[in-house]
């Protein structure tokens, strides 16, 4: 695709402005949910790039305004690749493991909107934050 003028190039500028905000600052929000995504190396070679994006999209898609991706270094886990801890204010994080692409809306649908983590995907959701 070539762009031929100014305003074609603002105009895809301000399409992924949002998906941009959504990785760097979430929303102002102070209860907002934080969704961490292990991009060390083994996370990336296991595509948590694509998991990453998946939940960028979704959360875009939905309108979840309340919801922040962070993209962080290894969780530890690096058996369960790609991993994803959900961070809901006022709980406990759970962690999950082997999160590919078509496992995202899932998760958003049944924890982060429903309030049920998806206990198939549990890795751990008994620790305490640092």
């Amino acid at each position: 695709m070539k762009i031929k003028t100014i305003e074609e190039l603002k105009k895809i500028r301000e399409e992924h402005y949002e998906k941009v905000n959504l990785r760097e600052e979430g929303d102002s929000i102070t209860d907002k949910i934080e969704v961490m995504i292990g991009m060390a190396t083994c996370g990336i070679s296991s595509g948590a790039r694509e998991t990453l994006n998946a939940f960028v999209d979704e959360i875009q898609k939905e309108k979840l305004n309340h919801v922040k991706v962070v993209p962080v270094g290894c969780i530890g886990y690096c058996h369960s690749e790609p991993t994803v801890q959900v961070n809901k204010p006022g709980e406990k994080p759970v962690l999950y493991g082997n999160v590919k692409p078509d496992k995202v809306h899932s998760i958003i649908e049944k924890h982060i909107k429903g309030g049920e983590p998806i206990k198939d995907l549990v890795l751990e959701m008994n620790f305490e934050r640092a």
